[in-house]
């Protein structure tokens, strides 16, 4: 559990929660998730790597100094300067080179490593590629949502059952062709709405919102 000092900012405290739980489980997608954690027995890795995930987003999306993180966040200045100088790629090294290290080193995930993760985290998840794990639970809580409230918008839902499991950001159309086609969106083919929208599609939210704005250029309510 992570404790944080009562100590407030003047910033949006609940999108700076949000963002660094993406980060969060990003991080732990980078290590191989929680499974892979588990057989390692570096599950006490994890308040480490909350702790840089608050870091690297204070700091990168907030600006904040690094005074003012530590008090937050409850470390030295030191710790939190060393996090934000961890170099992503000799985290990831230590990672995928695992199994070449001791059992100390195992059960120990050094501030360096657990800043090099946030920081690629971070940086993924503001490029669109949010924890697989994450999208596939709000995909699927979102479609759970609009079947049960008989939403007037059928199709949301018939696209969010047919495109569950896409690996996003979606890049182009060809994997949506694929999932919508024969399905009808406003009396359209759903491949041909596919051809239509506007690429990157980053989240199942965002794939609604473009298939709805795709809808509306061609005159349709």
């Amino acid at each position: 559990m992570i404790v944080l000092s009562g100590t407030t900012l003047n910033i949006d405290e609940k999108g700076l929660e949000r963002l660094v739980e993406r980060v969060f489980f990003k991080s732990i997608d980078l290590l191989g998730g929680l499974k892979k954690l588990a057989e390692y027995r570096t599950l006490t890795w994890l308040p480490s790597l909350a702790r840089a995930a608050f870091v690297i987003v204070l700091r990168e999306e907030y600006l904040k100094p690094e005074d003012e993180i530590a008090k937050y966040v409850g470390l030295t200045r030191n710790t939190v300067r060393n996090i934000l100088r961890a170099d992503p790629d000799l985290a990831m090294y230590k990672i995928q080179h695992i199994d070449e290290l001791s059992e100390e080193e195992k059960k120990e995930l050094k501030v360096h490593t657990a800043g090099g993760i946030a920081k690629l985290a971070y940086k993924l998840v503001k490029d669109g590629q949010d924890s697989q794990t994450l999208l596939d639970f709000c995909h699927t809580m979102a479609s759970e949502a609009l079947k049960a409230a008989s939403c007037e918008s059928p199709w949301a839902y018939l696209v969010l059952k047919h495109t569950k499991g896409v690996d996003y950001p979606i890049m182009d159309s060809k994997i949506l062709e694929e999932r919508l086609a024969g399905i009808q969106i406003k009396g359209l083919d759903g491949a041909q709405v596919a051809k239509g929208l506007v690429y990157p599609i980053k989240t199942p939210a965002q794939l609604l919102h473009e298939i709805k704005e795709y809808l509306q250029s061609q005159g349709i309510a």
